[in-house]
């Protein structure tokens, strides 16, 4: 595999990562309410469900998810209205003054966790790379060192991508103290959250 070929791919996938989807929210939402530590356990979570998502590819196991797709079709489904009941639950009772000040300890394999399961549950992350990733790398002549070398592309690209939405997202904290900026906040995410889960369904 070139220096270009692997350039190419963490380009694409630091591009995706920008680009806020269902992990995103998430993880600023967490790291709101939540200890520095407790955030980046959730980011690492995340980042192990695309390193799932890499595995699959690499080992050819695109073509058995597309033979299992009512599986895929449930997570999907699932998913979506996870979102949609997480909208609602905003929209009605919202994120109080105190939830944006850090909370007691939670457990950090509960928020390594969630972030997993968000990315699994993540139609970007399944398109980027049951779909995307084919196109830029040559799977059937990848060897093991290709292989750990993308794991370590893609670790450093999704740390880099995750880690300035959790530091600001803590300097924020202060802001959304302010009733007003709740407010915004509860409304824009509920109605964020909410047109995820419905372009999640309808995909």
């Amino acid at each position: 595999m070139t220096l270009a070929t692997i350039a190419a791919y963490a380009f694409a996938l630091f591009v995706v990562v920008l680009i806020p989807g269902p992990g995103i929210t998430a993880l600023v939402a967490r790291a709101l309410g939540s200890s520095f530590r407790e955030s980046l356990a959730m980011a690492i979570g995340i980042m192990l469900g695309d390193l799932v998502f890499l595995t699959a590819v690499v080992l050819g196991l695109a073509v058995v998810a597309q033979a299992f797709s009512t599986v895929f079709m449930i997570i999907k489904y699932a998913g979506a209205a996870y979102l949609a009941y997480l909208a609602y639950k905003i929209w009605t009772s919202g994120m109080l003054k105190t939830d944006t000040e850090i909370g007691p300890r939670r457990s950090i394999f509960q928020s390594l966790v969630s972030g997993l399961l968000v990315t699994l549950g993540n139609p970007k992350a399944m398109v980027f790379y049951l779909a995307l990733v084919p196109t830029l790398i040559d799977i059937a002549s990848i060897t093991v060192t290709d292989y750990f070398e993308l794991l370590a592309v893609t670790t450093v690209v999704l740390m880099a991508g995750t880690i300035p939405y959790i530091v600001l997202a803590a300097k924020a904290r202060e802001f959304f103290r302010r009733p007003v900026a709740l407010k915004r906040l509860n409304r824009t995410s509920a109605t964020f959250l909410a047109g995820t889960a419905g372009y999640i369904a309808i995909r």
